[in-house]
């Protein structure tokens, strides 16, 4: 059965009759039914209708005589609107039949008499458009009226359908006079909103700021990183920082890094179980064509593909380095190993990337073993860590192992002192480039005293040396970020930060709560390379009661020792970490006030550059990087960032320390700016992966 929409009809006979409607009053009620002959035809269908349903009739009489309330009550109870609906279900099945035009005169007829009741004056004062959308909204007796209409009219009995030529008409009116309802209702609609908008006046929004976005540097180059250790699968030393960060570093200068290390056993397990094996083959290694297993597993992460060199028999003792004896053949089986793996995945990269010593095989490997391969058109660079270690060995070891040529073993190549064959000299000797950690660095390597016997050898090649000063990774150490702080800070709140974490570093380590307090730490590696024989002789005379001293690191033993000790006389006022401590390394950084690096050499150190990123003033010796890092006080000019001295002496060092103090003692707020300077110096690995960059592509250009 098809229900009527009163909305709709309304809307659409207020439309119709607009003009009409403008002369209201009391009367409206005779004009309704004097309006057009059309209007009189259609209120004698109704009537007619109306006499085949009594129902109906009496409905509309009511609407005539009363208001819209009366006849909307007595509807109600002469019909409850279940029972209508039932017996409409039960007595007229055929309602569907009933005609458009059968329905429009009804509709019109009730619609007028609808117009004459009172709840419908506001209506008919206003504009035609403006009473449709009140009728819509304001006027909930008429609908509640319709309803009733509807209701009543279910009752009537069925009438009889018309004939079949008049069907077809009817139904093209009904269809066509719906679409002209619905086309008219979503224009009034778009009307509304275009109403609403132009009233609402839309906030402003807010200006966009732009960030501006370098473009990355071109042409690409591909660099293939090999070096024992990396941070953060196996770490002993500086070596694995610099082969963690530097990658990261150079993807943003539009390189294609990948890293190649062993895949020792103390790895840890959650890297392990991610790794993915690439492949595996046979390797012929040893001059008797002795053969070995190597396997490739691949982890990717921060955009950096991490391939690790697999075998149990070199690898599976734990720990990275053992003694040399075990060392040799393990590092020449990885130099090889590195290269073939490469060939086997197919990995061609522009420059091949080699560090310290346990790499110094592969550019020999290259130049000899490898040339006629794919990876043999490779350029290779070799970086200097530390000049101490050099990976040196009896010559028939060595060239067993290898399986080198016998012209390698020449002492313009490997050979030194006859009898023994340095693989990092043999390195430094084919290699396209040669790099260490610092400038200035990289002349004294060329000097007797810090040479190490390779001094010749390296001003020979001093035409392919450079030095390039490392960074730091800023993701791990910053201190705004830092979670291991007590009191996480930047440049804006270091000074009122600082104090909290001082305080809380003194109540960890058992030392006297005090913010007035002068703390001195030193964090390092425990060998005589550190200046440790110049730290022993003048602690005792550090300790006057204004100031405290804390140790991290592990090392020789008798160095160990001497600590233990002297934490033991100065209860309260030293505390000897003898360990590594990532987390306590942190809160040492922010917590103290000095940091203390009196090295005979050294290459780089990223302690000092740490300490300044986290606002702790260096005192160090000014030897290779931290000569380059780290500024000497003016007290004049109250420019620089550091303390320094020169020579290797306990007074030069202890006076540095005097220095340091008095300023933070007596002039506090040049202390303070200082420690500000510090802060805002960039010491991140952007600036050497821009340097090394332009090595790269130096050695590629041809």
């Amino acid at each position: 059965m098809e229900e009527k929409k009163p909305a709709k009809e309304t809307a659409k006979t207020d439309e119709k009759q607009g003009t009409e409607v403008k002369d209201t009053g009391t009367s409206q009620k005779k004009t309704a039914s004097k309006k057009t002959p059309a209007k009189k035809t259609a209120a004698k269908s109704v009537t007619k209708a109306e006499e085949k349903a009594p129902a109906n009739k009496a409905e509309t009489k009511a609407e005539e005589k009363t208001p819209a309330k009366k006849a909307e009550t007595k509807a109600e109870e002469k019909a409850p609107a279940k029972k209508a609906e039932t017996k409409a279900g039960e007595k007229a099945p055929a309602k569907k039949a009933e005609t458009a035009e059968e329905k429009a005169p009804v509709k019109k007829a009730e619609e007028k008499v609808e117009e004459k009741a009172p709840a419908q004056k506001a209506e008919e004062k206003a504009p035609a458009r403006k009473a449709e959308t009140k009728a819509e909204k304001k006027a909930p007796a008429k609908k509640s009226e319709e309803k009733a209409e509807e209701k009543t009219e279910e009752k009537a009995p069925a009438e009889k359908a018309p004939e079949e030529t008049e069907k077809g008409s009817e139904k093209q009116a009904e269809a066509a006079g719906e679409n002209a309802v619905e086309e008219k209702m979503e224009e009034r609609a778009e009307e509304q909103v275009m109403a609403e908008e132009n009233t609402v006046q839309a906030a402003p929004e807010p200006p966009r700021q732009e960030v501006y976005i370098p473009p990355l540097p071109t042409p690409r180059r591909s660099v293939a990183f090999i070096g024992s250790e990396c941070y953060p699968f196996v770490k002993t030393g500086g070596l694995a920082d610099v082969m963690y960060a530097l990658p990261k570093a150079l993807i943003a200068q539009n390189c294609d890094v990948k890293v190649i290390i062993p895949r020792y056993k103390c790895i840890p397990w959650e890297y392990q179980e991610k790794m993915v094996y690439k492949g595996a083959f046979d390797m012929n290694l040893c001059i008797d064509g002795r053969s070995f297993y190597v396997g490739i597993m691949e982890y990717v992460w921060d955009g950096v593909v991490y391939d690790f060199i697999d075998n149990e028999e070199f690898f599976g003792y734990g720990n990275p380095y053992t003694n040399l004896v075990e060392d040799i053949p393990k590092f020449c089986y990885f130099g090889k190993a590195a290269l073939a793996a490469l060939n086997y995945m197919n990995w061609i990269p522009d420059v091949i990337h080699c560090h310290d010593w346990q790499a110094g095989l592969v550019p020999i490997y290259l130049r000899t073993m490898f040339a006629d391969t794919p990876i043999g058109r490779a350029k290779v660079m070799m970086t200097i860590h530390n000049l101490r270690f050099q990976g040196v060995y009896n010559i028939p070891t060595i060239r067993y192992w290898s399986g080198l040529p016998d012209y390698v073993f020449s002492k313009d190549i490997m050979t030194q002192e006859w009898t023994e064959a340095n693989m990092l000299k043999g390195g430094l000797t084919y290699s396209n480039m040669i790099t260490t950690v610092s400038g200035t660095y990289a002349g004294e390597i060329q000097s007797p005293y810090y040479g190490e016997n390779l001094d010749a050898h390296l001003r020979y090649h001093s035409g392919k040396l450079r030095g390039i000063v490392n960074g730091i990774d800023y993701g791990m150490w910053n201190p705004a970020t830092d979670q291991m702080l007590a009191a996480p800070y930047d440049i804006t709140n270091v000074l009122d930060r600082k104090r909290k974490n001082k305080r809380a570093l003194q109540e960890e380590l058992g030392l006297w709560q005090d913010d007035g307090k002068f703390i001195i730490a030193l964090i390092s590696r425990l060998t005589n390379q550190k200046g440790l024989d110049l730290v022993n002789w003048i602690l005792p005379q550090l300790i006057d009661g204004n100031t405290q001293v804390v140790v991290l690191g592990s090392g020789d033993a008798q160095y160990e020792n001497s600590f233990r000790n002297y934490e033991n006389a100065y209860r309260g006022a030293v505390c000897s970490n003898i360990m590594y401590d990532e987390g306590r390394a942190h809160k040492i950084y922010a917590g103290a006030d000095a940091l203390l690096v009196p090295s005979q050499f050294e290459p780089c150190g990223l302690t000092q550059l740490i300490a300044m990123h986290y606002g702790t003033i260096p005192i160090v010796r000014e030897t290779g990087g931290l000569k380059d890092t780290v500024q000497p006080y003016n007290q004049y000019s109250n420019d620089g960032n550091g303390f320094t001295f020169d020579r290797y002496d306990a007074g030069l060092l202890l006076d540095a320390i005097n220095r340091a103090k008095t300023l933070f003692f007596t002039n506090r707020w040049c202390w303070d700016e200082m420690v500000q300077r510090d802060m805002a110096k960039d010491v991140s690995w952007e600036n050497s992966a821009r340097h090394y960059r332009g090595l790269y592509m130096e050695m590629t250009q041809y």
